[in-house]
């Protein structure tokens, strides 16, 4: 059960029938436990705009809500203030909805009504290595997957990979230049980077192999049989690379998933025949052209959206558009969430505006931007390496691991070799992407190892350790998790605080996907690990006796349970010692 939810809808009957239900009744979790587990604050917007006294007002909602008796498990009620209304659980029932979603492997948390889902999300450029900026939208794009999957959507992966244009010219033009000389290509390909920044600095330096970088854009936008084969070798290549990093990550995503910018080529010139057809491209300055009325610039005059280019190319809009109609008709979703990065909103702005204007997305389906900011080193400035390129993040998958290695080495010299490299491995990755998570994702963040790492404060390494701690007590006690299933016994303050929280994780989960911030779920497991820390300390467990010690178990378990389950949706492992 969502506790909120439940409490929301029973305020908001009382509300209604008092004609009194101008907004929703909002009922949160109460800052002070001790105070009451939950606070309704909508009775003072609605006394706000019928101009009566909100504490009159609550008294009736109280009234009515008592009378009618079909609002179960509180304890009390009482208003607070100028009219807000605390509201007090029983123990009986917070014990009642705790074993139900102890015994239940979904922890209490419903399916919900599916609907069929595109997520794009990664979408590197492939004529690179993947780099420190592809880590928020691969990151935050794939946590919203599991937890959306979870919750009982039909997802559909989209890793919109760029494939295609002009930069692949020098690429192409250098491998052929290797082949023929006898030098080792795939020895050469090894580095993307490196390949990369050789071909670019020939086309700068060498006329004519910038000139023969130019042909073979035509050859291979021709499809010339040559041309392509390298193309395909490249690609397959990169993706190669590409898939290298989300397994380290732990990524979900795989080479199914890829449908890239040239899968659209063939259908580039339909797809702008479909816009003229229905009267939307204007021709400026040789160009093709969408103006929205909403679109406008400094001078109030109206922005290009430019879909074919004056000498016949297809900018990247007119790939998206084609993408746009290939999502909306052919795979017919309900929503497609783009998380991309916030510089991209005016581009997304005006390809959805387009798209539902040419019918490619219809009025029952939805499209959005999600958008996230920018990854600062400590001087508040972009990420990058000393000599500005953009920072791989292989390599920093890679630094994680090493540097959560030498923390676990320290803290438990006593593991074995695999057990300290496995053990760094989960440390490591979890904290790079937690960091990340634990964020809002509109804004800007800095990069910082010392802080991602740290076993204290909102990090990965805490919340694992947390959860090690817990497993150690079974392990003490000799038992595993779950062998306890006496009833739960609440007595003490801290114990139903815990218990509370436990049964918010529904809640926690379901507002995530409200407007798709996974810090609300990192904020909630942290907070949780916290109380668990509290209930630990001023109430023994395995010194208690047998009634409380086997309710005090089942507590601990199921914050176990709910511990590993939240961070496995959020994409992150954990280990039952550290």
């Amino acid at each position: 059960m969502n506790l909120k939810k439940y409490l929301d809808r029973e305020f908001e009957n009382g509300l209604r029938s008092l004609g009194a239900l101008d907004a929703p009744a909002v009922v949160k979790q109460a800052s002070k436990p001790a105070f009451g587990h939950y606070q309704a604050n909508g009775v003072m917007g609605a006394a706000k705009k019928r101009k009566s006294n909100p504490r009159e007002l609550a008294q009736s909602l109280l009234d009515l809500i008592e009378g009618s008796k079909e609002l179960t498990g509180v304890a009390e009620y009482e208003i607070a203030g100028p009219g807000f209304i605390n509201i007090t659980l029983t123990p009986a029932f917070i014990q009642t909805e705790l074993d139900r979603n102890a015994q239940d492997p979904r922890l209490g948390i419903p399916l919900e009504t599916a609907r069929k889902i595109l997520i794009d999300y990664s979408s590197p450029n492939l004529a690179k290595e993947m780099h420190i900026g592809h880590l928020r939208s691969t990151a935050i794009g794939d946590a919203n997957v599991r937890i959306l999957e979870f919750l009982g959507h039909e997802v559909v992966r989209a890793n919109h990979v760029g494939d295609w244009g002009a930069q692949f010219g020098s690429l192409l033009a250098y491998m052929d230049k290797l082949e023929q000389t006898g030098e080792a290509l795939a020895t050469e390909l090894k580095d993307l980077e490196v390949f990369y920044q050789k071909a670019s600095e020939l086309f700068k330096t060498d006329e004519k192999f910038a000139a023969r970088a130019r042909q073979f854009v035509v050859r291979l936008q021709s499809g010339d049989a040559k041309c392509l084969d390298l193309w395909e070798r490249f690609i397959k290549e990169s993706i190669r690379h590409c898939q290298a990093i989300y397994d380290l990550l732990d990524i979900s995503l795989t080479a199914d998933d890829v449908r890239a910018e040239s899968a659209y080529n063939d259908v580039l010139a339909s797809t702008i025949e479909k816009l003229e057809a229905k009267g939307l491209v204007e021709i400026s300055d040789g160009a093709k052209c969408v103006f929205m009325d909403e679109f406008t610039g400094k001078d109030d005059k109206p922005l290009p959206a430019i879909v074919q280019k004056s000498d016949g190319g297809y900018p990247y809009m007119a790939t998206d558009l084609a993408a746009a109609e290939y999502r909306g008709h052919t795979l017919r979703v309900d929503e497609a969430l783009y998380f991309v990065d916030g510089r991209q909103s005016l581009h997304l702005s005006q390809l959805y505006a387009i798209a539902s204007a040419a019918g490619f997305i219809q009025e029952n389906q939805v499209f959005s931007h999600i958008p996230f900011g920018t990854i600062l080193n400590k001087e508040g400035k972009p990420f990058k390496t000393r000599d500005g390129g953009a920072v791989k993040l292989a390599d920093v998958g890679d630094e994680a691991i090493e540097r959560a290695l030498k923390l676990v080495s320290d803290k438990n010299p006593d593991l074995t070799e695999e057990d300290r490299n496995h053990i760094a491995r989960v440390v490591g990755i979890g904290a790079i992407k937690y960091a990340e998570l634990s964020k809002n994702r509109t804004t800007d963040y800095i990069f910082n190892w010392d802080t991602m790492l740290s076993f204290e404060g909102n990090t990965a390494p805490y919340l694992q350790y947390a959860y090690t701690r817990i497993m150690s007590i079974f392990r003490r006690a000799g038992l595993n998790s779950g062998d306890i299933n006496g009833p739960f016994n609440l007595r003490e303050p801290d114990e139903i605080a815990l218990a509370t929280r436990l049964l918010q994780y529904p809640e926690a989960v379901e507002s995530v996907v409200e407007d798709y911030q996974a810090n609300i779920l990192c904020n909630y497991l942290f907070d949780l690990s916290q109380h668990f820390m509290t209930f630990y300390e001023s109430c023994p467990v395995l010194k208690a006796d047998d009634e409380m010690r086997d309710s005090r178990l089942r507590l601990c378990d199921l914050s176990a349970k709910t511990l590993k389950h939240g961070l496995g949706l959020l994409g992150i492992q954990t280990v039952e010692h550290m």
